[in-house]
């Protein structure tokens, strides 16, 4: 039960820094490329990479892993994005996108563990 609530903790103040983020960066950039997901996802795979490669124990792997980095990624919305780009037919746009933030978001994640594990 402690690990349930553990994580509920952690995904709500996640996605609430998620949500707050999202506002912020689209008041800042008004673009049809989806920035704000597109930040997000690379620092949050950058940082679940370091979170679960630094030695953290399992609690605090648990609150901030699988709960506030559940919560602040936003894989869902990464997938209807591309889909609206797709059906805008913006497939320059949507070739980018997937390209970028699957070929980085996987470096964000290399380089978070690196950090991770020289720490």
């Amino acid at each position: 039960m402690l690990n349930f609530l553990i994580v509920g903790f952690g995904a709500a103040f996640g996605g609430m820094t998620r949500y707050s983020l999202t506002v912020f960066l689209k008041k800042k950039w008004k673009s049809d490329f989806p920035w704000p997901t597109f930040l997000i996802n690379l620092s949050g795979s950058f940082l679940l990479g370091f979170i679960v490669s630094s030695g953290l124990s399992s609690l605090f792997v648990l609150l901030l892993g699988t709960g506030f980095m559940g919560g602040y990624t936003t894989f869902s919305t990464f997938k209807v994005e591309n889909i609206e780009l797709y059906r805008r037919k913006e497939f320059r746009k949507l070739g980018s996108y997937l390209l970028f933030s699957y070929g980085f978001g996987l470096l964000a994640a290399f380089l978070g563990i690196l950090l991770g594990t020289s720490l």
